[in-house]
């Protein structure tokens, strides 16, 4: 008889919350108002090829240490998302993400202690679209608990285009453009290319210029990218176009086409 209860004791310890989704083991369910957590009130619109910050911040009972954050990606019809939504897992030993996600989610703050939760996903498809939910968890002796709120992202078609610098071009004179991708990603880095197109011909790869990739560091999580073409204009480019097309993950590009005026000396 004793075995018997202490069984039933053992089992009654965990206390579970289905409605807010928290489980917590060895003692009673936390008042609601210590766990909290504030995102972004509408939805998240982005577009493909680039990347999106999902804000995010969180507090919980003092006295409870967060070990590890997850993320979650799934339709709004689930109430909860399942251990296979998982998008993101900030213990690295745990590698149980959506294959298609692997690699492009980071957090903005590493040290979950700071109850920062804000992650960036990277080379975003249209398919990235739909609600992201946060789980914390905690110490042993406290369990993990499901946020229930969740942000809502909506991935458009890439709309934005490079920026295509050219400065003043002098005949003979050796100059320089520049073209610079849309977007402050630290994703994959795109492909670009120069094409140029003559009067009343087609476009021809400017292969046989100079061309050099250019990186920038914004910030830790943003990074500008773009491409240099150096060559020296004749008179023939006056008048013609030039297109810069920046080619991202996913076969989705962009393009700009600026044309050339150039002075004689």
């Amino acid at each position: 008889m004793f075995v018997l209860i202490w069984a039933t004791l053992l089992f009654s310890v965990r206390v579970s919350d289905a409605e807010t989704g928290s489980s917590v083991w060895g003692k009673q369910s936390r008042p609601l108002t210590d766990y909290c957590i504030t995102l972004v009130e509408g939805e998240i619109t982005a577009e493909a090829g680039l990347c999106v910050v999902i804000p995010c911040s969180f507090t919980v009972p003092e006295d409870i240490k967060v070990l590890h954050i997850v993320w979650f990606k799934c339709e709004s019809t689930k109430q909860r998302c399942g251990d296979g939504d998982r998008i993101f897992n900030s213990n690295t030993f745990s590698d149980k993400v959506q294959s298609e996600f692997k690699g492009r989610v980071s957090l903005l703050e590493s040290d979950v202690s700071q109850k920062n939760c804000s992650i960036i996903v990277n080379d975003l498809k249209e398919s990235d679209s739909g609600t992201y939910q946060l789980k914390v968890n905690t110490s042993p002796s406290e369990g993990s608990y499901n946020f229930l709120q969740r942000a809502t992202v909506s991935v458009q078609g890439l709309s934005q285009r490079p920026t295509v610098m050219i400065p003043p071009l002098t005949e003979g004179q050796l100059t320089t453009l520049t073209c610079t991708a849309p977007g402050l990603c630290s994703g994959s880095e795109p492909t670009f290319t120069w094409r140029w197109r003559g009067r009343g011909e087609s476009d021809a790869d400017l292969t046989g210029n100079i061309t050099a990739f250019e990186t920038e560091n914004v910030a830790e999580f943003a990074k500008r990218r773009s491409s240099t073409l150096s060559f020296s204009p004749s008179a023939e480019h006056h008048g013609t176009n030039i297109t810069c097309t920046v080619l991202f993950q996913g076969h989705v590009s962009t393009e700009e086409t600026a044309t050339l005026s150039v002075s004689c000396e």
